[in-house]
C-alpha cells in the first residue's frame, strides 16, 4: 500500500517535472503551425515555404514549421483568434485585421494616405510602422516579427471604372474587418464582407458585383473568370504580417528565437520582391491573354472625393497629428 501510494504521490509531479525540464531545454524539437488564407501560387505562401525550410536549416533541423494555406486552418479572423490562444503558432494576417485589437495600426489603410508606391514600400520597413507595431504587442502580448508588402488595392468590376462617380451603389466585396469600408462608403459604394476563400463563388454568383484586390491575387484567385475590369486605383496599400504566439516565443531559446526571426524576415523579402515584380508584370500578361481588361481611372478625382477620410480615420482610430505627420514624411 505505502509502495502504491508513493507511485501516486511521485509520478505524476516527475511526469510534470520532465515535461517542464523538456520544455525549457533548448533540445526540444517542435513542429510549428503556421496558417494563412493565400492560395499556394500566391507569394505569400512560396514566401513562406521558403522561410519555412530556412527556419529548419537553421534551427539544425531541430524546429520546423509545417504551412497551412488556403483557409485551412480557417478564416482570417479565425487564425487570430487561435494564435491568440495558442491553437495556432504562427499566422500571416493583414494590418487591418490586425488592427482589430490594436486600432492606430489601421492607419496605413487610409485611402491615399501614401502619395506613391515607393512611399509605400518604405512604409513597409520604416521607424513609425515599428513604432505601431510595438504599441500592437503591448495590446496582445502577441509578436510582430516583420512585414511582408501585399500589394496596392484596386476594384475589379463589370462595368469600367474612370471616376469616383462610376462607383455609386456598386456591391463591392471588401474583407471582413470595418476599416476596409472606409473608401467604398467614400465614393458612394455598398461595400460587403466576405472572407478571401468565398470571394470567386460570391462573384460568379452576383451576391457581389466587384471587388478590391491587389493583382497579384486577382490573378491567383483566377476573379478574371468572374470579372471583366480591373480598375487600378491603387487607392491603399497592404502589408501581411508574420505573427507569432507569445506561447512559442516565451518557450524557445535565444538561439531558436534568432532563426525565428531570420526567417520572419526572408519571408518579407521574398514576398515583397515577388508582389512587386508580379504588380509589374501581371498586367501585360493579362491583358496579352485578353484574361481581362484593364481602364484608366481619374487618380485624382479619386484623391479628391476620399480627401477627408485620412484625417477623420485618425481622429477615429486614436492616432495623433504627430504621428499622421511622420507618415507624410517617409
Amino acid at each position: 500500500m505505502l509502495l502504491s501510494s508513493l507511485f501516486r504521490t511521485y509520478i505524476p509531479a516527475m511526469a510534470g517535472a520532465a515535461a517542464a525540464a523538456i520544455a525549457a531545454s533548448p533540445s526540444f524539437a517542435t513542429e510549428f503551425k503556421l496558417g494563412h488564407v493565400y492560395d499556394v501560387s500566391h507569394p505569400m505562401h512560396k514566401a513562406a515555404v521558403e522561410a519555412a525550410a530556412a527556419f529548419k536549416a537553421c534551427t539544425g533541423g531541430r524546429h520546423s514549421i509545417a504551412v497551412y494555406p488556403s483557409s485551412q486552418l480557417g478564416s482570417e479572423n479565425a487564425i487570430n483568434e487561435q494564435v491568440r490562444f495558442g491553437g495556432i503558432d504562427i499566422v500571416f494576417t493583414g494590418q487591418i485585421f490586425a488592427s482589430s485589437t490594436y486600432k492606430p495600426l489601421a492607419i496605413g489603410a487610409a485611402p491615399f494616405i501614401f502619395k506613391d508606391k515607393e512611399q509605400a514600400l518604405r512604409y513597409r520597413t520604416s521607424p513609425v510602422f515599428k513604432e505601431l507595431w510595438e504599441g500592437w504587442g503591448k495590446a496582445t502580448g502577441q509578436h510582430i516579427l516583420s512585414a511582408g508588402y501585399f500589394g496596392a488595392f484596386n476594384v475589379t468590376s463589370n462595368t469600367p471604372i474612370e471616376k469616383p462617380e462610376d462607383m455609386k451603389g456598386l456591391k463591392i466585396r471588401v474583407p471582413d474587418a470595418p476599416i476596409w469600408l472606409a473608401f467604398p462608403k467614400a465614393v458612394g459604394a455598398n461595400p460587403t464582407p466576405v472572407p478571401l476563400a468565398e470571394v470567386y463563388l460570391a462573384l460568379k454568383q452576383g451576391v457581389v458585383t466587384a471587388s478590391a484586390n491587389p493583382v497579384p491575387i486577382t490573378y491567383a484567385f483566377k476573379f478574371y473568370e468572374v470579372q471583366k475590369y480591373v480598375n487600378p486605383t491603387a487607392h491603399m496599400h497592404e502589408y501581411v504580417f508574420w505573427v507569432v504566439g507569445n506561447h512559442v516565443m516565451s518557450k524557445i531559446d535565444a538561439a531558436d528565437k534568432t532563426c525565428m526571426q531570420k526567417s520572419a524576415d526572408l519571408y518579407a523579402e521574398s514576398s515583397t520582391k515577388m508582389i512587386v515584380d508580379q504588380e509589374k508584370n501581371l498586367r501585360k500578361e493579362m491583358e496579352d491573354k485578353k484574361l481581362i481588361a484593364f481602364t484608366n481611372p481619374d487618380i485624382a478625382a479619386f484623391q479628391k472625393a476620399t480627401a477627408s477620410v485620412i484625417d477623420q480615420m485618425a481622429k477615429d482610430l486614436g492616432v495623433s497629428p504627430e504621428l499622421l505627420a511622420k507618415f507624410r514624411g517617409i
